[in-house]
């Protein structure tokens, strides 16, 4: 049995929840935390629009210019959550930042949380953008968006990059997943207190409905998951991207990779036994980090703007 050395109250004060990287908000604005790509995103004037999609009004904004790439945030956050990492991508491409079901701008609907509803959600977004295929980096629960959209709809993905995102759920270390089992409406009161909540009050068009977003994605992570098999049937060039410290071990990553193909032999003095999928892991980093970490964005821009050539997968 699992002995739980942190509880319920001392959970919510050192992680202030789930998945949140808690340095992005509590009252802060960007231009608090990191002045240069918050006057940057400002400048920028994103285009923003809601997208009439299942039953949903999904907020969506356009930074930058060049191939499209949908970003997909973190659980219980928003599109600001990627901070500098946003700005550094919209460089060189049309960052599409999408506020989940239930998160930041796009309001709640009589639906459970569903990876795959989510993935549905991507796909008529590019419906009514547009667009016929599109690059897809998502982090942690967006990353399970992700992957969900390159297994459902692999026609819709370019290349695709997964950050801190398990594939399993018992990949999980042992105390995230006892962790996980406090997230619910129960904590509301007490999460108000969090960055995570100042975040929501200011962007959710319904503020009121926190509790049943703890709710929903209390109930989402104590379903059981495992997507070898159709990890397997990926053809979409993909990048693993994890942290050192992330929330499952560094193996879980490496395993992926193997299940895309890479690992399997050596890539040769030419470079052509190399696969088309990559695999990173960042030093001196954590699950709660990563996601605005300036290093991962120069490792998604070096994979993205890497040629697709017809190497072994």
């Amino acid at each position: 049995m699992i002995q739980l050395k942190t509880n319920r109250r001392d959970f919510i004060r050192k992680t202030g929840g789930a998945f949140m990287m808690a340095s992005l908000s509590g009252g802060l604005s960007l231009a608090d935390v990191i002045p240069a790509e918050a006057a940057a995103i400002a400048k920028s004037k994103p285009t923003t629009g809601y997208a009439p999609v299942n039953g949903l009004q999904l907020y969506y904004e356009i930074h930058g210019e060049g191939k499209p790439l949908i970003l997909l945030h973190g659980g219980l956050m928003a599109i600001e959550g990627f901070g500098p990492v946003l700005t550094m991508l919209a460089k060189g491409r049309q960052v599409i930042g999408v506020d989940l079901q239930a998160h930041g701008r796009t309001a709640d609907i009589d639906r459970p949380f569903s990876l795959e509803a989510m993935a549905g959600d991507i796909a008529g977004l590019m419906k009514h953008l547009g667009l016929k295929k599109a690059d897809i980096m998502g982090y942690s629960f967006g990353g399970g968006v992700a992957l969900q959209t390159a297994i459902l709809h692999p026609e819709l993905v370019n290349k695709l990059v997964l950050v801190s995102t398990p594939f399993r759920r018992n990949g999980f270390y042992p105390d995230i997943l006892v962790q996980q089992g406090y997230v619910s409406a129960a904590m509301a009161d007490q999460m108000k207190q969090t960055p995570i909540y100042t975040l929501y009050a200011k962007l959710a068009p319904r503020p009121n409905d926190f509790p049943k977003l703890l709710d929903k994605i209390g109930e989402y992570m104590k379903k059981d998951f495992d997507l070898s098999k159709q990890i397997e049937g990926i053809t979409a060039p993909t990048l693993i991207a994890a942290a050192d410290a992330d929330i499952f071990p560094p193996a879980h990553a490496v395993e992926m990779f193997g299940l895309l193909g890479g690992g399997k032999r050596d890539g040769g003095w030419d470079g052509s036994g190399k696969p088309k999928s990559n695999l990173a892991i960042i030093p001196d980093q954590t699950h709660y980090m990563i996601g605005a970490d300036p290093r991962l964005a120069e490792t998604a821009i070096t994979f993205l703007d890497k040629p697709v050539t017809a190497a072994a997968k």
